[in-house]
């Protein structure tokens, strides 16, 4: 009884301080642009705004929509970590990270009132084996230092000092050049591939190693970060040293990087090229370009978004807003308008003219600092709300919020640079940080203070942040010209945890004394053991009555991460199972204590709706066991959120949902979590067997790009397209895979998880199956249902009446034409 008053303590405590003027079901509600409407999650983790300017607003509602569709859940021990990509593709990380972004990605989880997200993701980097937080260039750091300064935790700044120590000597021996001073590489690695300076050389697409305003930026503000956190931690020795780098580097850089005739900073080139660029100079100093005015890259103002230079260097700003440079309606642009090797590219990646939302962010922020901390006639608090505007509108399809990798400047058209399940809904930018720091003023501060200083239009009559987490305090800030609008007073107030902390007439720069509040409870250290995102580990494992269709399998159930975008869904559905009760599960691998069930349904306009009813259910003692609900949010189930069961505690090894559907609809889950205090890991041989386990493979041919033991990654459950079997490079119209089973078994139906490059692997044309039928040899195997029909990428099911066997045959007949088969995962019921 007490451990249920403290849960709905918790849940009023968190609603009511995170909330204390206004009302959140009506704030989230007025917007129609809900893909995931689990309000009761946005109510508890994101600070509410609401402005004059409804476009901000709901371009701020939108980027949290899009933060939860990138979270994902990677394991127990390691807690949440963040993609960049909705689909993980084959270049990324362990959980689907990149480097590249994950400055822009910490500093908008930073304002998330949940610090596990934020700091889960600090610790992935430097913990999870194939993080690789060296594979771009990036700041993380400095973006670590942001998420202590909103937070406080002083223990993760403990803990992660000696690591980024580490990892900044791994930069200076990767790409620190000691003759110069400074740090090389090329600008793919910036993730700014075919630039102005790669495509003077023959490798156009990443070639042109230089000094750039890049990596030199990123890598000063880290060594200041790691200085600070060493001063923090009382390691003098540390501090001292990556000041005095950070120092260094700022004079190396400005003195080798700025161009006091073009008034901007530029790459540098590395070595002299073969086009006639020259060592050592700066971009059109050399080589067909020789003394051309321009070559301004909007990297350029990358610099301030760490306040780096000193003064004297703000004449850069003059060309942002200079329709003849960067500006433009769907701007800025990547490269000045009017430079010889401005191009809008047709399709991705090209970065020479189109507008780049991941260097909008970093222009936006660094302009912010210019106008906070810098003297400067260049821009004004006007230019900066102009240019949010435009990165406001500029995320916007088909009337609704979106956003993508790259988009046309003149059209704002993102077309060529979104295709399914690539870079649509991309966290590769920044906009939640661009309206609470930038436009709202809000800047955390290492000590215990906080600064605001608004840059918002003169005309505005009000705003609001409210339920602002910041040292573990709540904290509102409103402006409210009449005092009608939200009943608080006249005029520009702050106010901490319901209490008013400081009150003036106007708008105004203020530093506001902070306090640490209490420490995160130990309740935040729960664990969701249902996830399985190791391609070799067959445990936990989801199953289904029905095991779906196309990409929508089981294993999306348990993946980590969740969203409902139509265009590139993350589900498994029972649309192949036709009418009745359907149930869906997973299998822990080993006995877990729970109290707590997830499950995301999913819900579109034709096939798929939340259940009119289901049921928790877990295994104990050889049978199905209703759980002892304690509490269910929502009561009725609901699609595109998370329907949650509290319950009381058991042990069990597996947990299953029973769904009644709706008539004519489909069920569809996004994801399934079992909640506890602790993990278990199960000791080797407690998971059971299946009856159906493949004893071994062999296949026809094996292309020798493939890996040796792929046959044996297949055996043992793994659906990983990265470890598959191909034919590629056969001689043979067909060939074949050879499944030998355990045991003489009935079997009824295959899964098969067909690869697909694009390229030369495709499905085949055509499968058959055969089953060995003791003396008489080889059978085919008739009246199968094949589902989809025609083989296509990812699951196909085919089922038949049960063959009694311990050998199946899948004969393949490829597409030809240089086209082979392929498998990445195969098992059999």
């Amino acid at each position: 009884m007490k451990k249920i008053l403290i849960t709905a303590y918790s849940f009023f405590l968190v609603f009511y301080c995170s909330g204390q003027v206004l009302d959140k079901r009506k704030v989230l509600a007025g917007f129609n642009f809900w893909s995931n409407r689990d309000f009761d999650w946005y109510a508890r983790n994101i600070p509410l705004i609401e402005t004059p300017d409804r476009d901000i607003d709901e371009t701020y509602y939108y980027r949290w929509e899009l933060i939860t569709a990138h979270l994902v859940y990677g394991s127990p021990s390691d807690g949440y970590s963040c993609t960049e990509f909705i689909n993980s593709p084959w270049w990324s990380g362990t959980y689907g990270a990149i480097s590249c972004a994950a400055g822009l990605q910490l500093y908008e989880l930073r304002w998330s009132r949940d610090p596990r997200y934020a700091e889960d993701y600090a610790r992935y980097w430097f913990s999870v084996p194939g993080a690789e937080p060296r594979n771009y260039s990036t700041w993380l750091g400095d973006a670590i230092w942001q998420v202590y300064k909103s937070y406080g935790n002083r223990k993760m700044v403990s803990d992660l000092e000696r690591p980024l120590i580490r990892n900044y000597m791994e930069w200076e021996k990767e790409h620190f050049i000691p003759r110069e001073g400074l740090f090389a590489w090329d600008g793919m690695h910036d993730g700014m591939e075919t630039n102005i300076n790669s495509r003077q050389t023959k490798n156009w697409f990443s070639g042109a190693q230089g000094y750039r305003p890049t990596l030199n930026s990123y890598m000063w503000a880290d060594a200041r970060a790691i200085g600070a956190m060493a001063l923090l931690n009382g390691d003098s020795a540390s501090a001292e040293l990556f000041y005095g780098k950070a120092r260094e580097l700022k004079i190396q850089f400005q003195a080798k990087c700025w161009d006091p005739e073009r008034r901007f900073f530029f790459h540098r080139f590395m070595k002299d090229e073969d086009s006639g660029i020259l060592a050592n100079t700066l971009t059109y100093q050399s080589g067909r370009y020789k003394g051309n005015e321009h070559g301004r890259e909007e990297l350029g103002f990358i610099p301030w978004y760490f306040n780096m230079p000193d003064a004297g260097y703000e004449q850069a700003w003059q060309y942002l807003m200079d329709s003849a440079r960067f500006f433009a309606k769907f701007g800025p642009t990547t490269v000045e308008r009017d430079d010889p090797l401005f191009h809008v590219a047709k399709s991705c990646c090209a970065w020479s003219g189109n507008t780049w939302p991941y260097a909008t962010s970093q222009t936006l922020r660094g302009m912010a600092n210019l106008l906070r901390y810098y003297k400067q006639g260049y821009v004004t608090k006007e230019d900066y709300f102009r240019q949010l505007k435009i990165f406001t509108e500029t995320q916007r399809k088909d009337g609704r919020p979106y956003i993508a990798e790259a988009n046309n400047p003149f059209t704002g058209s993102w077309e060529g640079h979104d295709k399914p399940g690539h870079s649509e809904h991309y966290f590769h930018s920044s906009y939640i940080d661009l309206v609470l720091n930038g436009l709202l003023g809000i800047e955390p501060m290492a000590s215990d203070s906080m600064m605001i200083d608004p840059l918002i239009p003169r005309d505005w009559n009000y705003f609001i942040i409210d339920g602002l987490r910041y040292h573990r305090h709540d904290v509102t800030v409103i402006w409210d010209r009449t005092g009608r609008r939200y009943g608080k007073g006249r005029g520009f107030s702050v106010w901490v945890d319901g209490k008013r902390a400081a009150s003036f007439p106007s708008v105004r720069r203020l530093v506001l004394p902070i306090m640490p509040g209490n420490p995160t409870s130990a309740g935040d250290k729960r664990v969701n053991v249902a996830v399985n995102n190791s391609p070799s580990e067959k445990y936990p494992f989801a199953f289904a009555s029905s095991p779906g269709i196309g990409a929508e399998y089981c294993k999306k159930m348990n993946d980590g991460a969740y969203w409902y975008y139509e265009r590139t869904p993350n589900r498994w559905s029972s649309i192949i199972q036709g009418t009745g009760e359907v149930y869906a599960g997973i299998d822990l691998g080993g006995m877990q204590q729970i109290d707590e069930i997830k499950v995301y349904f999913t819900e579109n306009v034709k096939t798929l709706a939340a259940p009119v009813k289901y049921m928790a259910e877990y295994w104990q003692d050889g049978q199905w066991r209703q759980v002892h609900e304690r509490r269910r949010v929502p009561a009725i189930p609901a699609g595109n959120c998370a329907n949650t069961v509290w319950f009381e505690p058991v042990k069990t090894r597996k947990i299953k949902l029973r769904c009644i559907p709706v008539k004519s609809r489909a069920i569809g889950i996004s994801e399934i979590e079992a909640w506890g205090d602790g993990y278990v890991r199960p000791p080797a041989g407690e998971t059971e067997k299946d009856g159906t386990d493949i004893d071994s493979l062999s296949a026809s041919f094996i292309s020798k790009f493939d890996d040796g033991h792929v046959l044996r990654e297949l055996k043992d459950g793994a659906v990983n397209p990265s470890r598959r079997w191909t034919a590629y490079g056969s001689s043979h119209e067909e060939d074949w895979v050879e499944l030998y089973l355990s045991r003489k078994q009935a079997v009824h139906r295959l899964l098969l998880y067909f690869y697909d490059d694009k390229g030369g692997v495709q499905p085949p044309v055509k499968y058959d199956l055969y089953c060995l039928d003791g003396d008489k040899g080889w059978r085919w195997i008739e009246d199968v249902e094949k589902m989809p029909k025609a083989p296509g990428a990812d699951l196909n099911t085919v089922s038949f009446k049960p063959v009694l066997t311990d050998r199946l045959k899948i004969v393949l007949r490829h597409r030809g034409d240089k086209i082979f088969s392929g498998l990445y995962g195969l098992s059999v019921e």
